[in-house]
């Protein structure tokens, strides 16, 4: 290591002779490539392993017969601070012929041209940025040569075992073996989930049918949750989502599966734990279908933003064709949906010609539940049951 430093030290003063001044940047990249270099070639001293002792010449076979020991065989791979070589024991079965390295085990190296750290970067790269742009990353910030094939291999195959182990856990949720996680009570514990539709490669939806009949899809359903607290409210009363306090899970997956998913997201944040309980959604079916099914007994809200939706659509009914007439009749209703005074009024007492059935089974008044929780239905199929809606947690303004 001293030797490559001396080299480094008399290239700069060299080079800084020749041009009169110092490129820092390019000193700082030459530094840093000369002490990986040297601890390249530690590593590569450390994994140099001598052949077995005598009486360890042979280990277990999984065919149930002993693989004595072969010969040293050596092995390139890429550390986090660049290409070493290791040099370990080969034990060959002479019954099934299978061969092995149980130090590639120990090292979690096994079938793997990357050590454990570089692993971790491809990963990382590999989930944030498209491939070859992780592969840019990992020359920039490590200085380490990988083809972009590498980044998606290494990063697929990392997310296949975070799925395999969240996978593993939902289920452990489900049959009630998760931890008792013991803590402070959490005053109010806020579950919000939704779904939308996400552009995919064309392997992705084959066999799949698209929004309209006869035509193949070109999206996959997304399932998104998260799980967050609140405790103070603003100077209006609008409450406040607390800082940091957001915790995200997303899959595409059925709704069924989903709602697993977000139970097991709901339980790490200490549901059991929470005094009040709170699921949001903008009214569709499969969400209060998944709350009543994984969080019986929670306050059911929709969300302010969709809550408002019905309003316009009764707006444009009401007065077709007159945007200025539309604009002044929700400046009255929105208000009074906003502060909660919507019992004290029904859209069927109207003076409109074309009803809306549909509007009937969506508006149906519901009991006030708290003060500053009040009632709104916004599907048909959630009518018969109860339908919050809170001013807090939504947009300033209404869809239109």
């Amino acid at each position: 290591m001293a030797r490559e430093v001396n080299r480094l030290l008399a290239r700069i003063f060299s080079e800084r002779r020749k041009a009169e001044r110092l490129d820092w940047e390019a000193i700082e990249m030459a530094v840093r490539s000369a002490l990986d270099q040297a601890g390249a070639a530690a590593l590569s001293e450390l994994l140099q392993f001598e052949p077995p002792p005598a009486d360890q010449r042979s280990v277990p076979c999984p065919c149930g017969q002993q693989a004595p020991y072969h010969e040293l065989r050596s092995k390139p791979f890429l550390t986090a601070v660049g290409p070493a070589t290791i040099s370990r024991p080969y034990y060959l079965c002479p019954h099934c012929h299978a061969g092995q390295f149980p130090v590639d085990v120990e090292l979690d190296i096994e079938n793997s041209e990357f050590s454990p750290g570089v692993r971790r970067m491809l990963a990382t790269v590999g989930q944030q940025a498209p491939f070859d742009q992780g592969r840019q990353q990992m020359k920039l910030l490590a200085d380490l040569e990988v083809t972009t094939k590498a980044v998606e291999r290494i990063a697929e195959a990392m997310g296949q075992d975070i799925a395999a182990c969240e996978q593993e856990e939902i289920e452990r949720a489900l049959q009630l073996d998760l931890p008792i996680l013991v803590g402070e009570p959490v005053p109010i514990l806020y579950v919000l989930l939704d779904g939308t539709g996400v552009p995919v490669v064309k392997k992705e939806t084959e066999g799949r049918s698209g929004k309209h009949e006869g035509e193949p899809a070109h999206t996959r359903e997304v399932q998104l949750g998260c799980v967050f607290t609140q405790a103070q409210t603003d100077a209006e009363g609008y409450p406040i989502r607390d800082p940091d306090s957001t915790t995200y899970t997303g899959a595409i997956e059925t709704a069924e599966q989903f709602g697993k998913r977000l139970y097991r997201e709901a339980w790490k944040r200490g549901w059991s734990r929470a005094e009040k309980k709170v699921v949001m959604g903008d009214g569709s079916e499969w969400i209060w279908n998944q709350a009543q099914l994984h969080f019986p007994g929670a306050t059911q809200i929709v969300d302010l933003y969709h809550a408002r939706e019905p309003l316009w659509e009764l707006a444009r009914k009401l007065h077709p064709h007159d945007e200025a007439q539309q604009n002044r009749w929700m400046m009255i209703h929105q208000d009074l949906l906003d502060g909660g005074r919507s019992r004290n009024w029904c859209p069927l007492s109207s003076p409109w010609r074309h009803p809306m059935a549909s509007w009937r089974r969506r508006c149906v008044p519901r009991p006030t539940i708290s003060k500053r929780t009040l009632s709104a239905c916004a599907t048909p199929s959630f009518a018969s049951r109860a339908c919050l809606w809170a001013r807090a947690l939504s947009k300033p303004d209404a869809k239109r």
